[in-house]
């Protein structure tokens, strides 16, 4: 079988039904809803189930209430494991569109999106600039002796290419004539 992961709470497929990031389960009938939802998913199967932006009393009735295990995200301490994205908690994208909307939920441990961004422009402008990867950083080398051979190798490889090319430009260019000459009836 495949092993299948439920999701409930805030899904990422419902962003724009829902209107954005918003929490889930902050109504006594949505969160008994999200409840069901993930009682449903554990009888199908599911070996886990990630409770996302849901309220931590929900989230805790949720994994009291099920025999697997919970992931909880935006929801608490209370359930069986945490997760993060990456990205957000170690501060990954720096533009400030990006710095609005991390999750209130996720703590930022670090802010290396700065330095990811410097890195990125710098490797760029060495690439442009032809300074990257220079020979410091070309360390793989050939023989002289097989280097001599993959010359001769590339030269054969060159001389017949150039003799099927010429060979296709000139059945082309017969082809060329012959689509003018009979292009409107003439002959």
């Amino acid at each position: 079988g495949v092993a299948v992961l439920g999701h409930v709470g805030l899904t990422p497929q419902a962003i724009s039904v829902i209107g954005g990031f918003r929490a889930q389960g902050r109504t006594a009938t949505r969160a008994r809803s999200i409840l069901d939802e993930a009682l449903r998913l554990q009888d199908a199967g599911a070996f886990a189930i990630v409770l996302e932006c849901i309220p931590a009393n929900v989230a805790a009735a949720i994994t009291d209430a099920l025999e697997i295990p919970t992931i909880g995200i935006g929801a608490g301490g209370d359930t069986s494991g945490q997760v993060l994205v990456f990205h957000d908690l170690l501060g990954m994208l720096s533009h400030p569109h990006h710095e609005e909307f991390v999750p209130k939920f996720c703590k930022k441990y670090a802010s290396v999106g700065i330095q990811i961004n410097d890195g990125l422009a710098q490797f760029k402008k060495e690439v442009e600039g032809g300074v990257f990867p220079g020979k410091d950083y070309s360390p793989y080398l050939m023989s002289e002796e097989e280097e001599a051979k993959f010359d001769d190798v590339i030269s054969e490889h060159a001389e017949k290419t150039k003799s099927k090319l010429d060979a296709s430009d000139s059945k082309l260019g017969m082809a060329d004539e012959s689509e003018q000459l009979s292009l409107y009836g003439n002959k």
